[in-house]
């Protein structure tokens, strides 16, 4: 009955064949809950306008947890996951729903954003142990409960290559990974972000490309780790980061 149910629900949503092959039955059924809870917030917060159709499944859900899957030679579960700038929680509660035994910090400087997050993980069965932190990430770096404690940190949709970097790299343990969201990449990009990490003690591990499905455009997957501990002067102060690129 449960597939049956799953398998008319996904023909009604039509939710992409390529979403589905990624996820599990379970998995899909925690998708769809948490669409129509920030739906639910929608109306109060203005969380997202990508809620609805490809919007939602594509640009959402696909494009947070295909470069968790596409890296075979790398172990994401049972991670530190940081997610930097979580808005309505893509992509830290994607990837907390695909790796339940992962503990999740979500980070946003919105108190709105933050407050919703709350809320959505009181009324979803989340697995993880998920922390929610109102608060700039350029405070948070020069924590030393926060600094160099991270697997895995990421940020989507909040700035720059170069500009993230300084962001993540101070988060990352000497093997952690961060993972950087990117649209169009050129040699012109690849230049200033090599750039950057030079000084951040930092280096490019891979890049993954691929056209994102039902033409939702071209993402990029860049993933960094530490060469060595980043300098403590980074992050700068807040808003330095953004305004004046390494």
């Amino acid at each position: 009955m449960l597939k049956i149910y799953i398998y008319n629900e996904m023909k009604k949503q039509n939710i992409p064949e390529v979403v589905s092959r990624l996820i599990t039955e379970e998995e899909i059924i925690m998708f769809q809950e948490l669409k129509i809870k920030i739906e639910e917030l929608n109306h109060k917060t203005n969380l997202t306008r990508l809620i609805s159709g490809d919007d939602y499944w594509i640009s959402q859900v696909f494009d947070s947890i295909w470069p968790f899957k596409i890296f075979q030679n790398i172990n994401f579960d049972n991670k530190k996951f940081l997610d930097i700038g979580s808005g309505c929680g893509f992509p830290g509660l994607a990837y907390a729903i695909t790796h339940p035994t992962s503990e999740i910090y979500l980070i946003d400087s919105s108190k709105k954003k933050t407050d919703a997050l709350k809320s959505l993980i009181k009324k979803i069965n989340f697995q993880n142990n998920i922390h929610v932190i109102n608060d700039r990430i350029e405070n948070l770096a020069h924590k030393s409960s926060m600094r160099n404690s991270f697997n895995i940190a990421t940020t989507r949709a909040v700035s720059n290559p170069s500009t993230v970097s300084e962001y993540i790299l101070p988060m990352l343990k000497k093997e952690g990974l961060g993972v950087l969201y990117c649209g169009k990449w050129t040699y012109e990009a690849s230049k200033t972000l090599d750039k950057t990490l030079e000084i951040l003690e930092g280096k490019v591990i891979e890049k993954k490309e691929i056209l994102l499905p039902r033409s939702k455009g071209t993402r990029n997957i860049i993933l960094i780790q530490p060469k060595n501990l980043c300098p403590l002067i980074y992050p700068r102060k807040i808003g330095k980061p953004e305004k004046n690129p390494l």
